[in-house]
């Protein structure tokens, strides 16, 4: 049997973990993970919302946090609400 010398050193547990945080570091630029579950607020909710809330919530999908409180409410409920679809059911 052979021996793997002195210029082969087997990666530590430690070593191993800091690799994987600065590819991480590296990929979180471009890196974009949808959220698990979709936001369940009611238009009312988005009305009285405070706008760090709103910010949070745009910056967890991955959306633009630009312009007004009033635009970014209007912004949230385009991206969130389901349209009433009430009136075609007649």
């Amino acid at each position: 049997m052979g021996s793997l010398g002195s210029s082969v050193s087997a990666p530590t547990l430690a070593n191993f973990g800091k690799q994987e945080v600065q590819k991480e570091k590296k990929s979180c630029g471009g890196y974009f993970q949808m959220p698990l579950h979709y936001p369940r607020y009611t238009k009312a909710d988005y009305e009285s919302m405070p706008e760090w809330k709103i910010d949070c919530l745009l910056r967890e999908y991955g959306l633009p946090v630009m312009g007004n409180l009033g635009e970014k409410r209007k912004f949230a409920m385009g991206a969130f609400l389901w349209p009433s679809y009430s009136s075609h059911d007649k």
